[in-house]
């Protein structure tokens, strides 16, 4: 007679998924931070290599990944004919959210007047800007050299030269297609090798999270608290009045999406780069349901065009600034800094803190002291994390909410997403 044990169901192993293990980093790190400053905060300089280790990896990513992904889905199918209306659409709607970002960003500011009370240092604060021009945002959408866009990882550029070099494969017919092969092989290449990089995350940013709090340690939350407050509490009101709004309207599902973005968005929080977070939003992008021709397209260009979240941050901090220095800007001051900000903002994804180069060219156009940067210099990193959170979810709402306007929007089914999430895909 068989014994009911004769077939015993194998023991579950326990195992922390990606997002899991990136939470653990993150905990850890601030702890370990924490620890590190309390008792010698010069040694956490030895920290800060592990996580410059985690960027320089993904950096090592973008340029072949939006090339191939871009070049592969323009060139792919006659893709090219529909780049013009697919790009007005991403345009169209990148421009209304980012304005709307900055109208919350200045409300904000207005109501809470977390600036008043401040006195600014007397130090120079060693930053230097320029605001630039129309003309100089049109002139350096144009590369002087691929490759040198492509060793800086100017994001733009390399969309522009991979969008006309796109068009020309398509045009050429049956002779591009080993060019076409190659494109569409390295692009799974690159996403491979993504995956690869994805393991050394919770390092990555637990690293970097430690550095932050050891460099700065807790009281940076006591300093400028208000102003750190401020700032969540407008992203806060951007994502449920502005993003999710969009979601509703556009029928996105919104649990499938919010597990998606879990992950880059997290990424992007502890390392304060959106350009850290693209490979992983892409591929996840393409899971859910968006053609990659769409996800190739918008969320590079979204990485230039739609930044949500540093727009609303710089419209706080300037007039922030404004407010710490007493000088009061009038309504129609403000509404022609949010304009300039349209396009100063532009472009800066790709490099942490690369925002206060551009605050400092914003404040030197409307002759407000550079010094009051020095004021946010100690919580921009708390500030950093917030903003470029938001960057990465709104880029993934607006690759969904283009691909369901150009109708190719194909959802993953219950049982496909339930199997993905088990498998630590989502």
């Amino acid at each position: 007679m068989q014994t009911l044990s004769a077939n015993p169901s194998p023991r579950r192993r326990f195992s922390l998924s990606l997002t899991q293990q990136i939470f653990l980093g993150l905990g850890l790190g601030a702890v370990f931070g924490w620890y590190i400053h309390e008792q010698n905060p010069t040694w956490i300089e030895n920290v800060r290599p592990f996580s410059q280790i985690f960027l320089r990896m993904i950096k090592l990513i973008i340029a072949p990944l939006v090339f191939a992904t871009l070049v592969a889905g323009i060139a792919g199918a006659g893709h090219f004919k529909q780049v013009g209306r697919m790009g007005f659409k991403a345009l169209v709607y990148f421009e209304i959210v980012t304005t709307i970002a900055l109208v919350i960003g200045l409300v904000a500011v207005n109501v809470v007047r977390p600036g008043d009370g401040l006195t600014l240092p007397t130090e120079p604060s060693g930053i230097a800007g320029k605001a630039q021009g129309w003309r100089e945002i049109f002139l350096h959408l144009v590369p002087e050299s691929v490759i040198k866009a492509m060793a800086e990882n100017d994001v733009l550029q390399i969309v522009v030269f991979s969008i006309v070099f796109g068009i020309g494969l398509g045009m050429i017919g049956d002779k591009g297609k080993p060019m076409l092969h190659f494109c569409e092989a390295l692009a799974e290449t690159m996403f491979k090798v993504t995956n690869i990089v994805m393991r050394y995350a919770p390092i990555g940013v637990g690293a970097a999270m430690a550095y932050t709090v050891g460099h700065s340690g807790i009281e940076v939350l006591k300093n400028l608290g208000l102003l750190v407050l401020t700032l969540y509490g407008a992203l806060l009101v951007l994502i449920l009045f502005v993003f999710v709004p969009v979601a509703l309207i556009f029928r996105v599902p919104i649990r499938k999406f919010v597990r998606a973005v879990r992950e880059p968005s997290m990424i992007a929080f502890s390392t304060t780069s959106s350009e850290a977070a693209l490979p992983r939003a892409m591929e996840v992008m393409e899971r859910l349901g968006v053609p990659r021709r769409v996800v190739s397209f918008v969320m590079p260009l979204g990485y230039s065009f739609n930044l949500d979240g540093t727009t609303l941050y710089l419209s706080l901090a300037a007039v922030f600034v404004a407010q710490a220095a007493g000088i009061e800007l009038t309504v129609g001051q403000q509404i022609t800094m949010l304009l300039t900000l349209m396009l100063t903002s532009k472009g800066v994804a790709g490099v942490p803190r690369a925002s206060l180069v551009i605050l400092a060219g914003t404040l030197a156009s409307y002759d407000l002291p550079l010094v009051g940067i020095t004021l946010i210099l100690g919580v921009d990193e708390l500030m950093d994390m917030a903003r470029t959170m938001t960057n990465v979810i709104g880029n993934c709402l607006a690759t969904v909410v283009v691909a369901k306007w150009e109708g190719e929007f194909k959802e993953i089914s219950d049982a496909d997403f339930a199997s993905a999430t088990e498998r630590g895909e989502f």
